[in-house]
């Protein structure tokens, strides 16, 4: 007899809490393979294809594309050992036959149906049976019994067992030692809001606090404040849907910070909260890195982008100064000067604004900066980047100039502490050997943490990286 097993959405790391499911890869009643990819989600970092490690029939799937789902809560069931969908697929309510009180049954998969660890240790090769929760009967089977109550095609279940009334419900009792919460920042997110863990009964496996359980709860308080307030004045036509219109007719539309558009948008405040930023910047005249560009193309071999070529500028510049590839500790109170040079670099996707980094730039000729530009901008174009490609960087690049601007004040990208920008390459009058001439035009910017470094340091390093972009031969002397 076939086995109903659960996946859950699993810890896909960097500190992740939730995932938006953007596209099924699998239907009600699929038969699924070990391993296989059975949904897309895109996390605060990238997207992702989430394998399942189990082998059988989709019997449920829980969550519409577009839904928000914490970790640990269920993304869909397998009948394993099931070699066909059956009309009775779904899983078992009260038969006891495939799951007792605690979910699912203790046997164990077979040798051929056991997971290797495909995404950040989680698989089926663990010996010891797991607890699972009762979950709700809010699920879609293979073939629904009876047509008497039509229901969407995909249900969101619950990621807890359904609670009795407040009013009959048990007394909590008091918890005594730590809380346990998923990250470090789900309890600060609670201290900033005066919020005590303790009262807090978590959904996660074990009662382990989410970040969605804090955030429901402040949600909770904020409403019962705002009551509390204006007991009597109407809801605001701007809280009651979405879309939803104001009073002059004209209709309002809610985006949610979510995914990749609120990762970036938390990181940026953080930023502009934390670090005392200050900026500079000057003209260079480019003509000669265009025709040293033009040349090194001319003589055949792998095409060399301008992006690399700045990039090679960087790397020499931050050797020069180190001061600004570093963070710093705000809790130890110290300067932390980096090694290695792991360059971002900022590019616009459908998604929003992604900095994939290009790993030990240092380390990497003109041509190898060059392909892996190409490759990580086309990453992030097909929405393939993983979180690997997204996190570790200590400098970046912003080319900005692309948008067709000539100059700009960026927010640094926390935790590093500095960011080169540079504006579009326009014709324009420029002396040049003492004669007006028309030249190509380019304004740097450096946007530095001013707890690193001063601003000679700062314009030290800018200062070299323009004298690179007007004399190439410059940067020939540092390599």
């Amino acid at each position: 007899m076939a086995q109903v097993l659960e996946f859950k959405l699993p810890d896909l790391g960097e500190g992740l809490t939730e995932a938006e499911i953007v596209r099924w890869l699998v239907a009600v009643g699929d038969v699924v393979a070990i391993d296989q990819p059975v949904v897309e989600v895109e996390t605060a970092k990238a997207m992702v294809e989430v394998p399942c490690p189990y082998g059988g029939v989709v019997t449920a799937r829980y969550g519409e594309e577009g839904t928000e789902l914490p970790v640990g809560a269920p993304l869909l069931t397998v009948a394993v050992g099931a070699s066909e969908p059956a009309a009775d697929a779904g899983p078992p309510a009260d038969s006891g036959t495939g799951t007792g009180a605690e979910g699912v049954p203790a046997a164990k998969s077979g040798p051929a149906e056991t997971s290797g660890n495909v995404l950040v240790g989680y698989g089926t090769g663990a010996p010891a049976a797991r607890r699972r929760r009762v979950r709700p009967a809010t699920v879609v089977a293979a073939a629904p019994a009876a047509p008497a109550a039509p229901a969407a095609p995909v249900a969101l279940a619950d990621p807890l067992p359904t609670a009795a009334p407040a009013s009959a419900a048990a007394p909590v009792p008091e918890r005594s030692g730590p809380v346990p919460v998923i990250s470090p920042l789900v309890r600060r997110l609670a201290r900033q809001n005066g919020l005590d863990l303790r009262a807090l009964d978590g959904s996660g496996r074990d009662g382990l606090i989410l970040r969605c359980d804090v955030e429901q709860a402040i949600e909770r308080i904020e409403q019962q404040a705002a009551r509390t307030a204006a007991p009597s004045a109407p809801a605001s036509p701007s809280t009651s849907g979405f879309p939803s219109a104001s009073t002059d007719g004209a209709v309002t539309e809610r985006v949610p910070l979510r995914g990749v558009r609120g990762a970036v948008a938390d990181k940026l405040s953080r930023s502009r909260r934390e670090i005392p930023e200050a900026t500079c910047w000057v003209d260079a005249d480019a003509t000669e890195l265009l025709a040293a560009r033009t040349a090194a193309n001319a003589a055949g071999g792998p095409k060399i982008s301008l992006i690399a070529l700045l990039a090679r500028i960087c790397t020499a510049a931050l050797a020069r100064f180190p001061e600004l590839n570093s963070t710093v500790d705000t809790e130890a109170r110290e300067i932390v000067r980096l090694r290695d040079v792991h360059l971002g670099f900022a590019a616009q996707t459908d998604r929003g604004l992604v900095v994939p980094v290009v790993r030990d730039a240092r380390n990497r000729s003109a041509e190898s900066l060059s392909a892996e530009f190409a490759r990580l901008t086309e990453a992030g174009r097909t929405g393939k980047l993983t979180p690997g490609d997204l996190t570790g960087g200590t400098f970046t690049l912003n080319n900005y100039g692309v948008f067709g601007v000539d100059g700009s004040t960026p927010i640094i990208n926390h935790p590093e502490a500095a960011m080169l920008g540079v504006g579009r390459i326009v014709a324009k009058p420029w002396v040049h050997q003492g004669e007006l001439a028309v030249r190509q035009v380019v304004q740097l910017s450096l946007t530095f943490d001013h707890r690193v470094c001063d601003g000679g340091t700062a314009g030290g390093f800018l200062r070299y990286v323009a004298d690179c972009v007007e004399q190439p031969a410059v940067l020939l002397r540092t390599l």
